[in-house]
């Protein structure tokens, strides 16, 4: 069926358009790291950090996500590479459109991450490494669910019985158990400012 589809991205308003409607460089901030790290929270305040600063932000998150356009993925192997690469598709979507996407995911592997990046580009793909010792994790546990890998309600939970691979080589770490979470945003804030802002153009 590949021989009937033709795209026609080239015909459309192009991404430096959108841009400089926007008056933003648009980027992927790909956010992983454990449950319970930290990573909706920050990418909540820094979506609203950068929106009180004038710039037009997106946060892509993965329970949001789950409920919506990948609601019909399990969490198979399978689906989660999957659910991943769905993910990097409007991602990809987002950033031609002259927005910053801060996506929110734990996407355990490396491989996968990898995969996004190819998907999204490699110059517009920042891999922020949210760490915090499991232990730290475990300890706020919001969700119950450590509790419930523990007890053997949860199979295959990433960082009790899946592993999760850290970045080797990060864009930036972002340490939430040594720092609040509006420091965290604020130091990644001020690490993609001067990617993003369009004053020196």
């Amino acid at each position: 069926m590949a021989e009937h589809i033709h795209p026609i991205f080239d015909q459309l308003v192009q991404r430096a358009e959108r841009e400089a409607r926007l008056q933003q460089r648009s980027k992927v901030l790909w956010l992983t790291g454990l449950s319970g790290s930290g990573k909706s929270t920050i990418a909540k305040a820094l979506e609203r950090q950068l929106f009180a600063e004038g710039f037009f932000p997106q946060v892509l998150d993965g329970d949001n996500i789950r409920s919506g356009i990948n609601g019909n993925l399990s969490f198979s192997e399978a689906d989660r590479v999957e659910n991943i690469r769905r993910i990097a598709e409007v991602s990809k979507l987002y950033l031609h459109s002259g927005i910053i996407c801060i996506n929110s995911f734990i996407s355990p592997m490396q491989a996968m991450r990898d995969q996004a990046r190819d998907i999204v580009g490699a110059d517009d793909f920042l891999e922020i490494y949210i760490n915090a010792p499991i232990e730290v994790c475990e300890a706020r546990d919001v969700k119950g669910l450590y509790q419930k890998a523990r007890a053997g309600l949860i199979k295959g939970f990433t960082g009790i019985d899946d592993p999760y691979e850290a970045p080797q080589k990060p864009a930036l770490e972002i340490r939430t158990d040594q720092m609040s979470i509006e420091a965290s945003a604020a130091q990644i804030l001020s690490f993609i400012l001067p990617m993003i802002s369009m004053e020196d153009v």
